[in-house]
């Protein structure tokens, strides 16, 4: 007979232990509901590689029981892995407009519009999803048309923030609906599932409409140009430079693919007010500079970005001019530090006067700080807690957090991804298997190609190089008839090789030698492989790719 299923399983397939990659499958009898499917950018080791994307294999094995992915934003690491995912679990979508809005562009880019079940949804909605129903809650965050999740189960209710913070002032939108909030907390909240992105912060986040206060006298004081570059889906950050253009009498200039086709869905949709204020890439190069405004990508210093190529002096449209103003409006992702500071410092080279980060009010922080944690916890008052979108320290400091406003520490449970979390009548606890939840590598429009093998030799030949070893054998005695023959890239300077090699080939036909003429050419190749290797390694100390090419005649 099979057990007997645990009442609700919560299932985190990303998220938990990285800033990124978010994905929460919640399981409640023959149901699956899977709770946003977000990528994340590759690491600095990870060569290559384009994007990370969660593992989906646990639910790929259950598609038949998963009733929906519902969406809490719009952002990157909640909506980015779908066009990936779906094709695999090609099941019902749910999200407000603006969230499906840009999912849209992304799904068409990838051919998957047409076949793609999308549904659009408002705050204050529920949609059944077999034994789970989902309300969408309205919240504020750095993107509009944000929405917390009450999952309705049998057994009570699941609050998922997505991601949030308690902005009382939004740019776009009504404040949060904390009555809503509280109203769910005064009936019983059996769990819920926080944002802990900024756990480690004290006091409130600031709300949006700082940023705003800080970019007027930052556009009106600016003598020429003014670059200013954020998230392509800020949309209420990009309305506060187009009004802050708009008071000083600056045209706009859209560069870069995504941030132009996610303005023209905040204009089609309403969340975007614009008007007779953007120039095209023809016309930009004749308004004088202090007349012109440039909102770009690449606030987070990616390489192929616009404001990377602007900075490296490569960019096709847009050349640096003395004298320019940069507002990167953006915090760095953790990780990214180091491509953000190489980007700033190439604007600096060409003469641009930079403002960065929240010390200008150029940026605020979508995410919640401990006194708005603190208020979520106490409205909902929940049974349970499970705190989620965060590095570890952040989950470990979130779950202090509730413990300090009156949660049992027993009843607080942060995990890594792939811990089980089962709901039972003995409580909350870890299930003792793990899920498959490790990466799944993007590279180029592949997916999986680029494993563990494949990047640690894009790691080697990185470090140390490659060395190909070509020679010719005659097939029934073994003889060596031609090379061997030594070609080697990113090993060691030329004029350095010729001696070496002369050494290497001696080597080569040394091992080649005490062979079997007999044996597999597999075994040719490893012998050359493990000899050759020891022996660039005793000289150079260095252990190149080897490569070995054995011909046959």
């Amino acid at each position: 007979m099979e057990p007997l299923r645990p009442v609700i399983s919560l299932v985190p397939l990303g998220g938990l232990g990285e800033i990124g990659r978010n994905l929460m499958a919640i399981e409640c009898g023959e149901d699956i509901v899977v709770v946003d499917c977000g990528l994340m950018f590759p690491e600095q080791e990870m060569l290559g590689i384009d994007l990370v994307i969660p593992d989906v294999t646990w639910l790929m094995e259950r598609v038949q029981r998963v009733r929906g992915i519902v969406l809490t934003h719009a952002h990157e690491d909640h909506i980015g892995a779908l066009p990936y995912v779906l094709p695999r679990l090609p099941v019902p979508v749910y999200g407000t407009s603006l969230t499906l809005g840009f999912l849209r562009n992304k799904l068409k880019e990838h051919k998957l519009l047409d076949s793609t079940d999308l549904h659009t949804v408002r705050a204050g909605d529920t949609v059944q999803l077999g034994a789970i129903a989902v309300e969408w809650i309205h919240i504020t965050h750095s993107v509009p048309d944000a929405c917390s999740l009450a999952l309705h189960t049998p057994e009570g209710v699941i609050i998922h923030t997505g991601d949030f913070k308690i902005d009382q002032t939004p740019v776009q939108g009504a404040p949060p609906d904390l009555a809503r909030l509280a109203r769910l907390g005064d009936d019983g909240v059996l769990l819920l599932l926080s944002d802990s992105t900024n756990a480690e912060h004290d006091g409130t986040t600031p709300s949006e409409r700082r940023v705003g206060e800080g970019l007027a006298p930052l556009f009106a004081a600016a003598p020429g140009r003014i670059l200013m570059a954020t998230f392509a889906s800020n949309i209420s950050r990009l309305q506060q430079a187009i009004d802050a253009a708009v008071d000083c009498g600056r045209k706009c200039f859209i560069v870069g693919r995504s941030m132009l086709n996610n303005v023209r869905v905040g204009q089609e949709l309403g969340f975007l007010r614009t008007p007779d204020i953007f120039v095209s890439p023809k016309q930009h190069a004749s308004v004088p500079d202090d007349e012109l405004a440039v909102l770009c990508t690449g606030a987070q210093g990616e390489p192929m970005s616009a404001l990377s190529r602007i900075a490296a002096g490569e960019h096709p449209m847009v050349q640096l001019h003395e004298g320019d103003t940069v507002i990167i409006s953006a915090n760095p992702i953790p990780g990214n530090e180091e491509a953000v500071h190489r980007t700033i410092n190439n604007l600096y080279r060409r003469g641009a006067r930079v403002f960065n980060s929240s010390k200008h009010h150029v940026h605020a922080s979508g995410h919640a700080s401990r006194e708005e944690l603190k208020l979520m916890l106490t409205l909902t008052r929940p049974k349970y807690f499970v705190p989620v979108h965060g590095e570890y320290r952040h989950l470990a400091i979130h779950a202090d957090i509730a413990a300090s406003v009156g949660i049992a520490r027993d009843h607080i449970l942060p995990v890594d991804n792939g811990t089980v979390i089962d709901i039972d009548a003995d409580g909350i606890h870890r299930r003792g298997q793990r899920v498959p939840a490790g990466y799944v590598y993007v590279d180029g429009l592949s997916i999986d190609e680029a494993g563990d093998v494949v990047l640690r030799d894009r790691r080697l030949l990185a470090q140390d190089g490659v060395v190909i070893v070509a020679l010719t054998v005659e097939r029934s005695t073994g003889a060596v008839i031609a090379g061997p023959d030594l070609i080697s890239r990113g090993f060691i300077e030329d004029s350095a090789t010729d001696n070496l090699f002369d050494e290497a080939r001696a080597h080569t036909l040394s091992l080649v030698d005490k062979l079997n003429p007999d044996a597999e050419w597999s075994v040719w190749q490893a012998a050359i492989h493990e000899g050759l290797s020891r022996f660039l390694y005793s000289r150079t100390r260095r252990r190149p790719m080897i490569l070995p090419v054995v011909t046959e005649v």
